[in-house]
């Protein structure tokens, strides 16, 4: 059996119609929620002002892969945490600002955000710690779904 655990993804930016069938099918497919212990996504769930936020227990490796891959490929901004797997891997958050290459940050269980001495050092000034911070908690715009004619 894989290693399991709890995550949670925060997502936003534009949607066509076309895609949200795809989004949707995605979304089903890793038996997201709105809720810890809550009934299956649906589409009545979008917040009209603020991003989307699902979780589920259980998750294969703590990642939406295909999910993840979608809103990468459709520049849809998204922050994902996922727990810590004792010998597996710490909790780590994963962003994408719906450009750049997705960035990882180790996290504790509570989805704060910390830097080890390390990178501290590396970094090298306070400045670049506070710049390495902010871009690991950047801000997921609402999703929106947008006609076609629209998105061209």
């Amino acid at each position: 059996m894989a290693d399991r655990v709890s995550a949670t993804i925060r997502l936003g930016g534009a949607l066509t119609r076309p895609q949200l069938a795809i989004f949707l099918d995605l979304v089903a497919e890793e038996r997201l929620s709105t809720d810890w212990e809550g009934a299956p996504f649906s589409l009545s769930e979008i917040p009209d002002d603020g991003p989307l936020v699902l979780m589920a227990h259980e998750v294969v490796g703590g990642d939406f892969e295909q999910l993840q891959t979608f809103c990468i490929a459709h520049g849809l901004p998204f922050q994902r945490w996922c727990g810590a797997y004792p010998g597996g891997w710490e909790s780590e958050r994963l962003v994408f600002d719906g450009i750049s290459e997705p960035r990882s940050y180790t996290a504790t269980d509570s989805d704060l955000v910390v830097i080890s001495w390390h990178e501290a050092i590396e970094l090298g000034s306070a400045a670049a710690i506070e710049a390495w911070f902010k871009s690991a908690d950047i801000a997921v715009p609402a999703l929106t779904i947008i006609d076609d004619a629209v998105a061209t």
